[in-house]
């Protein structure tokens, strides 16, 4: 297999050329001004590490995937068009009203304490480009009153006159009947056809959402309008480099539901949180060869810390309430979490706050970046204080071709930290780690205390630029943590054994198990027509990307719930039709058992009946996964991969030190590094304090754990499950 995997991060952009047997990385600036750019860099360092021009290279490649952060940094920005929303006349408030949380949606623990200051987030849609129209379709898809067609015609010009550059269109009960959307759709191209310069992209909801939930249909269906002309010209750019160079593959783009698709297969609103979920799949599947089931990715970039969870070798948590920005929407997103913490984070006192020290969550990003950059940055951040702190080298960084100025750094520090705080440089610059690192820890605690776990039943992946670099502070809950050669590109990497796969979701009520009678379902139709109906959907989707329909995994997960309860989860069902009673029984049973390991087996309302909210049909096309070489372990004196000493300062012993420093592509399997030490990979820094140890595993990964264990195995429940 030949395939490049990009993800495009707010400081750097990654790569990872697959070629055969063998894989190279590379790093290059992020360019906020055009990404195309910074993804022609990558992809021509990479093509120069196999002694080849891109334009020698891209003919033999065979898959691009690309894993993006387009659709959150204009969310971020604000910068998308002006939009017109056509919706059920009536209805022209709803996604003003929201939901009776919406003012939460989108904001930190933090700020929602402060309700005072809370506001809902200012619409993308203002209320005079809201237009509703004549027509009415109920929860049946009867049709109660016809779509009046000169009606909307009147109000699409005063949606266009009002400067509308796109238009979503969201009906009550589209996604039962949608005939009055799709008539609306062909009287907006009418008005407006797409060979003229004026042309405007529609969106339909029932298209991009097809269940149940008017507001975040709606949202999702104003997000995707809001969103796709500035991906699409992102993405335009970039393909229109892989076509020029030669490229003739498929293109191909990560989802926030755990797969990868064609672009032109891909809704904008998917796209959105793609690199973390790339990071995460990665976890799932590497671990998975590692042997371990229970797993804490955790990446830390320059703008962002992410972090996923895999428990139990399985990825199928959703977000219960999934939120773009500021927004609730009806898509279907592995759980993740984000938080403004980085490499770039900008450390300040927050005078309102009796001048206490913070850290983030505003970011230098990648110009004017860290001071240290040199690029006329001027607030001091966390790539400041590891470099002031001795922990990265200014010769070093990004592999020896971006020098740093530690001298500006440290005045950086010294004159909007350490004065203020009345504490030495080096005081300060730990400051800045430690409320960085306790934020990071903080938030693995959270995730993974309130689904029920305990961190020691977990490994703890530590990935990105500055994940081995911190990790020894933010990850001390975690007996073990692991450190990748490919780190800080592990999110490429990710993407590199991601499967290809759509997911098709519709809202159904089915009663699966009556209450009174305790009988199951007997109307196999209900179940299986919905399913038949999107696996034919997804087979012709398939067949459009060149792919055999006939080598994907066909799945159905259920979105269930017992009566009198307001709780849905989401279950695999073990079968694709149900064509008996048994067949039957075994749905009911996996629901059962999924239900009780969630929330406990004292509420299985069996009395109550069981009913179906939702199915979801997911066709997988597996990929290639990387296979991690095997080694005897040898000696654990790592002297061999010494190359040198640097005066690192250490909060553990309040001072500086003469600190050894390794070179991590040279420590071979069964060596061990004691702290205080620095182990230098081609574009991190592993940061092993006193009182930890770094020691090289039979696949050449670094096993981060405290001295007193280090060498010690990894926990049992870490690699049999863990027990809520």
């Amino acid at each position: 297999m030949k395939a490049i995997d990009i993800d495009v991060g707010g400081t750097f952009t990654d790569l990872v050329l697959t070629w055969d047997d063998q894989r190279i990385t590379a790093k290059a600036p992020t360019t906020p001004y055009d990404l195309s750019v910074g993804f022609l860099d990558v992809l021509t360092d990479g093509a120069e590490q196999m002694g080849r021009s891109v334009d020698e290279l891209l003919p033999e490649i065979e898959l691009v995937r690309y894993s993006t952060t387009v659709a959150m940094n204009r969310l971020i920005e604000r910068k998308g068009p002006r939009l017109g929303l056509l919706t059920t006349e009536g209805h022209e408030d709803a996604i003003l009203i929201g939901r009776g949380a919406q003012w939460t949606d989108g904001t930190r623990i933090s700020e929602r304490r402060n309700v005072a200051v809370q506001n809902k987030p200012a619409p993308l849609i203002t209320r005079d480009m809201i237009a509703g129209v004549r027509e009415r379709v109920d929860s049946f898809g009867t049709v109660l009153r016809p779509l009046d067609e000169e009606d909307v015609r009147r109000k699409l010009r005063k949606l266009v006159d009002g400067g509308a550059r796109a238009i979503a269109v969201s009906l009550l009960w589209s996604f039962v009947n949608p005939a009055h959307e799709k008539r609306i759709r062909e009287i907006i191209r009418e008005e407006y056809k797409g060979y003229h310069v004026g042309y405007l992209p529609v969106v339909l909801s029932h298209e991009v959402v097809g269940k149940v939930g008017e507001y975040e249909r709606t949202m999702t269906a104003v997000l995707d309008a809001y969103l796709q002309s500035s991906i699409k010209a992102e993405m335009e750019a970039t393909w229109d480099q892989l076509r020029e160079h030669g490229y003739r593959g498929s293109f191909l783009l990560t989802h926030n539901s755990g797969g990868s698709a064609e672009i032109f297969k891909t809704t904008a609103s998917r796209t959105y949180n793609g690199g973390p979920i790339a990071g995460l799949m990665g976890s799932f599947h590497i671990g998975q060869s590692l042997g371990f089931k229970n797993v804490i990715a955790s990446d830390v970039g320059g703008t962002s810390f992410d972090l996923g969870m895999v428990v139990d070798a399985s990825v199928r948590s959703y977000e219960f309430r999934p939120i773009i920005d500021r927004w609730m929407v009806g898509i279907s997103m592995l759980q993740a979490t984000t938080m403004g913490a980085g490499g770039g984070s900008i450390a300040w006192i927050n005078d309102l706050l009796g001048g206490r020290l913070e850290v983030g969550p505003r970011s230098a990003g990648s110009y004017p970046g860290p001071v240290c950059y040199d690029l006329g940055g001027t607030e001091p951040t966390t790539t400041d204080a590891d470099v002031v702190l001795g922990y990265i080298s200014p010769d070093g960084y990004f592999n020896g071709r971006m020098p740093l100025n530690r001298d500006k750094a440290v005045q950086a520090i010294e004159t909007k930290i350490a004065k203020p705080l009345g504490v030495s440089v080096d005081e300060a610059a730990a400051l800045i780690r430690r409320i960085i690192e306790q934020n990071m820890a903080s938030a693995i605690k959270r995730e993974v205390h309130l689904r029920g776990y305990h961190p020691e039943d977990f490994v703890l992946f530590a990935f990105g630029g500055g994940g081995p670099t911190h990790v020894a502070g933010y990850g001390a809950d975690v007996p073990t943590s692991v450190i990748f050669p490919q780190a800080p590109v592990f999110s490429a990497l990710g993407s590199s054994v991601m499967d290809i796969m759509h997911v098709y979701e519709q809202s159904r009520r089915i009663l699966f198990l009556n209450g009174m009678t305790q009988q199951l379902i007997d109307d196999y139709e209900a179940y299986n027509a919905p399913v038949r109906e999107m696996v034919a959907q997804g087979r012709a989707d398939l067949l459009s990307e060149g792919l055999d329909p006939d080598t994907a995994v066909w799945t159905v997960e259920l979105d269930m719930l017992y009566g009198g309860q307001v709780q849905v989860k989401r279950v695999s069902s073990p079968l694709l039709e149900i064509g008996s009673v048994e067949d039957a029984q075994a749905v009911y049973d996996a629901f059962e058992k999924e239900y009780s390991e969630a929330f406990s087996p004292h509420v299985v309302n069996k009395p109550g009946g069981a009913y179906i909210e939702g199915i979801v049909v997911k066709a997988t096309v597996p990929t290639e996964k990387l296979e991690l070489p095997v080694h005897e372990l040898g000696s654990a004196d790592p002297s061999a991969a010494r190359v040198g000493s640097r005066e690192a300062y250490w909060a553990e012993t309040g001072k500086r030190a003469d600190s050894p420093v390794y070179a991590f592509g040279q420590l071979t399997p069964g060596n061990r590094v004691d702290g205080p030490a620095l182990v230098e990979a081609e574009f991190t820094t592993i940061v092993v304090p006193p009182g930890k140890s770094l020691t090289i595993d039979e696949h050449g990964l670094g096993l981060l754990q405290d001295s007193e264990h280090a060498g010690d195995n990894v926990p049992a429940a870490a690699l049999e499950g863990a027990s809520a």
